[in-house]
Formats: C-alpha cells, structure tokens, sequence
C-alpha cells in the first residue's frame, strides 16, 4: 500500500497559510505532511522561510489523522543535535505519536547563517553520525554524557519523553551514505526514484522500513501558469543536490539557475490541469518501491485551489494506479 503524502513548504508560505493548508490537506484525504526546515527559501521568488517547528506544533493541534515529518532537519550546525533532540521529542507529544524526525547533513544555505561556515562533505557526515549518536541516546531518556571530535554534551537529560519514541528518517544520497547512516535511521528519506537506494537500505532493515520520498508539481487549470510559476519558484530544482548542498544564498541560486529555460522546468515538473500526466510523474517512485510518496505543489497562490478541486480526484488517481 503505497502513501501519499502533501508537503507544507515553508519556503513559499507564511505560518499561518501553513496551518490552514495542513488542515485542508488532511480533510481532504491526504495520508501524511512533511515540511521543510529552512532559514532561507531557496530563491527570493519564494518568498518566505518560517521557523517550522514553531509551524509544526501549531500543526500537531490543527490536525488529528495524518502523520507528520520534518523533510528535512540538519542536526550539526545551526541547531545543536541536543536541542533537536528534545524538539523532537516535545513534538511527538504534540503530535500524539504521528511525528518521524526527518534527518539530513543539510545545506549552505541553511547552516552559514550562524557564522561556522561550511564544512567539506566528509566532515558534514562524520558531524552528522555524532549528531545521530546523541540524539539517539538522548531518545532513551537517560542522562547522557557524550564527548565526540565535534559535539560535547554534558549531562543532558530529555524529561518529557513520548511513549514509544520517535521514529527516524534519514535522508541518503548513496551507498556510501546507505553504510554510514542506516544503523541509526528507522526510515529512508530520499528525493529521487532510485530502486537500488531503496533495495539496500531495506536490505540493512530487512524489509520493515518505509521509505519516504518527495517530487514537486504545478497543477494549474492554465498549463502556461503552471509552467511560467515552476520556472519562478522552482528552477533551483534542476541543479540537482550537488550542486543544491552548497550555495550560500539565494542570489546565488538565481545566478546558478539563470539559464534554464521554461521548457527545461517543463521537462523535469509535470504542468497543467492533467492529473493523468502527474500520475505518470509519480509513478517511478513506487515503481522504485518507496512506501510514502510527498506531492509539493508549487506556489503559495495556488494552494487552496489545489487542494478544493485536484486534490480529491488527483489522490483517487495515484492510489488506484499504485495499489
């Protein structure tokens, strides 16, 4: 049974409208909702970029049925891996057990804001296995003490606890990543429909893991719209994560981005009013075995309208196709 889940993106939406967009997405039939944890949006067409944790505990009452995630929080720089620790476990109590924290080493954009730069691949993964370690360990509920090459903690004790944990997500990129990382996760978070990536990491979890994966699209009753609003708003999408983990600013995404043309976008994001094409779009993720699959419709001005007249039949689509 293959889940469909709606994406709050906090890069193109006020708290607030994230709210009120989480609501309809559950009353409308939506399985979960992730949302992304960014300090900056990824193009200044975007727009917005508020604190999701904040948004997510407002979420967590607004809603009763779907699960929720972070898609996803980087643990090493910005935010110590103690406090999103204890976040973590202060929304799952929130969330009454619908929460997974969803795990990433981050991006530039992101992380620089706090003034510790930016470290070389290698060393973002070796701070993100120490980040795992204490978050796990904190997730006991015991009193820790952890000394690492990167993070110190120092008598650390989360008192408010959730009642069978919180369960991870961990976003890979490979099989190096698959090695490293998988020990520590529940759950693959990944954004491409790679089948070998979900082969191996079930193979390390034999068979019991979801993995959870994310694909953008504009709906839009004008195909034109559609198009001109992902060029806009989404054109960062087409540099690939490589490139996506290491820009600093949004100038910066602008200027990386500034030849790629409308059609390339068209290419890459389904477009228009076709449910039956966005299907299509959708269908190598659980062609790839993934278990939870998260729509990003792009454009804060058209959510309402997606949600009240494609969501509904889009969904019936997606699940008749799948399952």
């Amino acid at each position: 049974m293959t889940n469909f889940g709606y994406t709050l993106m906090t890069e193109q939406s006020g708290p607030k409208e994230l709210v009120k967009y989480a609501v309809g997405a559950e009353k409308v039939g939506f399985d979960f909702e992730v949302a992304s944890d960014h300090y900056s949006p990824w193009l200044s067409s975007m727009g917005h970029a508020p604190y999701v944790w904040t948004t997510l505990g407002a979420v967590a009452h607004a809603t009763e049925r779907v699960e929720l995630m972070t898609y996803v929080t980087c643990p090493i720089i910005r935010y110590h891996p103690a406090v999103v620790a204890q976040k973590a476990a202060t929304m799952q109590i929130l969330a009454d057990g619908r929460f997974t924290l969803g795990l990433g080493s981050g991006e530039n954009l992101n992380e620089h804001v706090v003034g510790e730069g930016w470290p070389s691949i290698d060393k973002r993964q070796d701070m993100f296995v120490e980040a795992l370690e204490i978050i796990a360990q904190l997730h006991t509920g015991e009193l820790i003490t952890y000394e690492g090459k990167h993070f110190r903690v120092d008598s650390a004790k989360i008192w408010d606890m959730p009642d069978g944990g919180i369960p991870i997500g961990i976003a890979v990129s490979g099989e190096k990543s698959i090695e490293r990382f998988a020990p520590y996760g529940d759950h693959l978070i990944a954004v491409e429909p790679n089948g070998d990536l979900v082969k191996q990491w079930t193979e390390k979890h034999s068979g019991r893991s979801r993995t959870i994966g994310q694909i953008p699209i504009s709906w839009d009753p004008d195909k034109n719209a559609a198009i001109d609003r992902a060029h806009d708003r989404f054109r960062w999408f087409a540099g690939g994560w490589a490139v996506n983990a290491d820009l600093p600013t949004t100038a910066g995404f602008a200027g990386a981005t500034q030849f790629v043309r409308k059609e390339d976008v068209a290419e890459t994001i389904p477009c228009g009013p076709d449910l039956d094409a966005i299907v299509e779009s959708v269908k190598p993720y659980w062609e790839a075995g993934f278990t939870d699959i998260a729509l990003v419709q792009v454009g804060d001005e058209t959510q309402e309208r997606f949600l009240d007249e494609a969501a509904g039949p889009l969904l019936e689509k997606l699940r008749a196709a799948a399952n």
